[in-house]
């Protein structure tokens, strides 16, 4: 047993009057807070603020956002990028203008297929933190498209339904591959997944946590596992 052990555990007993004093010591010391100094402390606050703002600014104007267009077909005019997507295999990528990509967005196309998947993306859309987008051949953004956060829209498994050739490190087939379409207007809540093959109409609302699975028609609002139509939305 180490001595420093030994020493932690003769004070945490706190057998005798020294070592409960050096207990209640060491409990006042880390538990203390300074208190706040009015002004001082709203004011360092503000500077922090202002800095890491300032910081994050000129990475995403210097460094993030030019990096990144070098990546798409053509450049996009008035991008917005909280940080820089993680583009993974040969997707082509079209972005539209006025649009908004939050951090920790993963963009990966499937590297096996005849031809480069394709993800475009129309005008003023927003896609949010920690979204994965995984291009089969074609997942296409209307104008208008909100996508919340930790929302997956899966276009391809990236292993095959059959276990032997799963084991074997297959890919996966042309069947299970899909497009996938998100009409104009459309809004995905957080953590929503769309499967392959699937188009959602225009102006549909998909509830969080839902799992599209099926075609889903233009103004709705649909939710659950698999995700259906809970109502239609008022003009």
């Amino acid at each position: 047993m180490s001595t420093t052990f030994a020493l932690r555990r003769w004070v945490k007993q706190r057998n005798n009057p020294v070592s409960d004093m050096i207990y209640r010591t060491v409990l006042a010391t880390r538990d203390f807070s300074m208190p706040v100094i009015p002004g001082l402390h709203h004011a360092l606050y503000a500077g922090m603020v202002a800095t890491r703002s300032a910081w994050l600014g000129a990475k995403r104007i210097l460094w993030w956002t030019p990096l990144f267009q070098t990546r798409l077909t053509k450049p996009a005019t008035r991008l917005y990028l909280e940080a820089i997507p993680l583009v993974l295999g040969p997707v082509r990528i079209t972005i539209g203008d006025h649009c908004h990509i939050l951090g920790a967005v993963t963009i990966t196309g499937r590297a096996n297929g005849p031809k480069p998947p394709e993800f475009i993306m129309g005008r003023n859309c927003g896609i949010g933190w920690q979204t994965t987008l995984a291009v089969g051949r074609t997942i296409r953004l209307g104008d208008n498209v909100r996508i919340s956060g930790r929302a997956f829209l899966a276009g391809y498994p990236g292993h095959p339904i059959d276990a032997k050739a799963r084991a074997a490190g297959l890919p996966d087939t042309e069947d299970q591959i899909g497009d996938i379409v998100l009409e104009d207007d459309v809004w995905l809540g957080t953590g929503a997944t769309v499967s392959a093959g699937v188009t959602i109409g225009k102006g549909t609302i998909v509830a969080a946590g839902s799992v599209v699975t099926k075609d889903l028609p233009p103004g709705v609002l649909a939710a659950g596992v698999p995700a259906k139509v809970i109502r239609k939305l008022e003009e």
